[in-house]
């Protein structure tokens, strides 16, 4: 399979083969649905970005910026006023304007099965001003709402072709985004042709994108340096040395927004009915069996944080004093034994196919052994892993996410009660009342002191088991040049050449 992925990569770089204006970007994972508002995996969002603009955006300092608005401004604490650019077409030749902004924001919260609906759930309605302005009056005030616009709820469909596509939009996409979507072949590759009608024209610089699913880590960079891709979104830490000692390709990292965590299913349907969703002190002791620093050097080469925390340090909302716990297997088998548990306790795990996450997977499994418990592990393609764990078809979730500026993006959705990405279903109230509270003041120490509240609860319900903050490391030709990294991690097209 990897001869077979090599030679490609070395036919595709012969004279003819490989338009000189054509981007080829390489992803980790087949991305899941393209629509905006059902989508949930990381490279969608990448995808994204050539597709689909968004109302607003984040530079590389995480400072909101306006994309398809020119600003905005509040005219009290929970009405929100955008201005937005006037020139603007989507892909299929209709105007983006205010009923197109107001169509696409209650399509985010109305459509059945949207991941969108919990970010932006504190609107109460949208009113067009006029076709340049939209109003948006929320049901309270929200400090993390403008954030949100920053992604997939701030991207903008064509009404008429999500009208006519109904649930099949995400097959053929249509927005306002620098390229058109042309074609895609599953777990192959995603095609995208510069679309003339782009309100920023003048900033890009290739005719057609071609995102390539490569999931083997060490065949992404043997497609890099063979030159049939000019970028790869993520290079992992064992690779870093082979690419920086090639002098024609560069490597850029910076901090990421998100986290890697195992996610628990406790009331998800039948699977939840297990030692792990049934009693807290089981997901404890597994949470002793690892030692998240062994975990980071083996598989990552020490390049990434340990956390317990869904924010990660950069942030504003990180807690400092709120540590990883040492490994303790000697605890751990005593609170598998207060459960009155037998073991070994069995239970699945729920992972990605790639290389690094397997290899993550099978040490948590020898680790977790030491202490009593029998990990099963399952590898599934990623996008698949997502469509389980919404269902409730997993007992654990190896699952990464890859963060949002504000901290309101990495904890609502997944721990409050009815949150869309919330897969194993947790609830609390306490929970719910510091979330709620923290959307509601605008103050960040008050936020932090909130957020800091309410991981004393998450510390002993354990819903999420966060493993560690990881890094955005992107490999690239050397030739590339006018990229910028941002935290998040997103691939930003605008300004981007090839040097000849």
């Amino acid at each position: 399979m990897i001869r077979a992925a090599l030679f490609a990569a070395l036919l595709a770089c012969l004279p003819g083969l490989a338009g000189a204006q054509t981007l080829r970007i390489g992803l980790r994972e087949d991305p899941d649905i393209l629509d905006p508002t059902l989508a949930r995996t990381y490279v969608g969002r990448i995808v994204f970005a050539g597709l689909c603009d968004k109302l607003f955006d984040i530079d590389a300092g995480l400072k909101i910026v306006p994309m398809l608005a020119t600003g905005y401004e509040w005219a009290d604490p929970v009405t929100l006023v955008i201005h937005l650019r006037g020139d603007v077409s989507f892909q299929d030749g209709t105007k983006l304007d205010a009923d197109a902004v107001k169509y696409s924001l209650m399509r985010h919260l109305t459509m059945q099965g949207s991941f969108r609906r919990s970010e932006i759930n504190t609107i109460d309605h949208v009113d067009v001003v006029d076709p340049d302005t939209v109003r948006i009056v929320l049901k309270s005030p929200s400090s993390p709402f403008l954030s949100q616009l920053t992604d997939r709820a701030g991207m903008i469909v064509s009404p008429k072709a999500a009208e006519a596509a109904g649930k099949d939009f995400g097959l053929h996409p249509v927005c306002a985004g620098p390229f058109a979507f042309t074609e895609r072949v599953a777990n192959d590759h995603i095609t995208a042709e510069r679309f003339p009608g782009y309100w920023n024209a003048a900033a890009i610089h290739f005719d057609k994108v071609t995102w390539q699913t490569i999931v083997d880590p060490s065949v992404r960079v043997a497609n890099l340096r063979a030159g049939a891709l000019d970028l790869v979104e993520s290079i992992v830490p064992s690779d870093v040395d082979q690419v920086k000692a090639d002098k024609n390709l560069r490597i850029m990292t910076t901090d990421a927004l998100g986290y890697q965590g195992i996610t628990v299913n406790g009331a998800n349907g039948p699977r939840a009915n297990t030692p792990f969703g049934r009693d807290v002190r089981v997901r404890q002791a597994f949470e002793l069996s690892l030692d998240r620093d062994a975990i980071i050097q083996v598989v990552y080469n020490g390049m990434f944080t340990p956390t317990v925390q869904a924010v990660p340090p950069l942030s504003p909302f990180y807690a400092p004093a709120i540590k990883p716990p040492a490994r303790d297997v000697e605890r751990a088998k005593a609170l598998l034994k207060e459960a009155g548990v037998a073991t070994p306790v069995k239970v699945e795990m729920l992972t990605a196919n790639n290389g690094d996450i397997r290899q993550m997977g099978e040490v948590i499994q020898s680790m977790a052994a030491e202490a009593g418990f029998d990990v099963h592990l399952t590898n599934v393609e990623f996008a698949s892993s997502l469509d389980q764990a919404t269902r409730g078809d997993f007992e654990l979730h190896l699952e990464a996410w890859s963060g949002r500026p504000d901290a309101d993006g990495n904890l609502y959705t997944f721990l409050h009660t009815g949150g869309a990405a919330n897969d194993g279903h947790y609830s609390n109230a306490d929970v719910d009342s510091l979330l709620d509270q923290a959307r509601a003041v605008s103050d960040v120490a008050q936020r932090r002191d909130l957020y800091t509240k309410m991981w004393t609860t998450l510390r002993r319900d354990l819903p999420i088991i966060y493993l560690y903050t990881p890094r955005v490391i992107e490999g690239m030709s050397a030739k590339l040049a006018g990229f910028t990294p941002v935290p998040d991690g997103l691939i930003r097209l605008t300004g981007v050449s090839l040097q000849k």
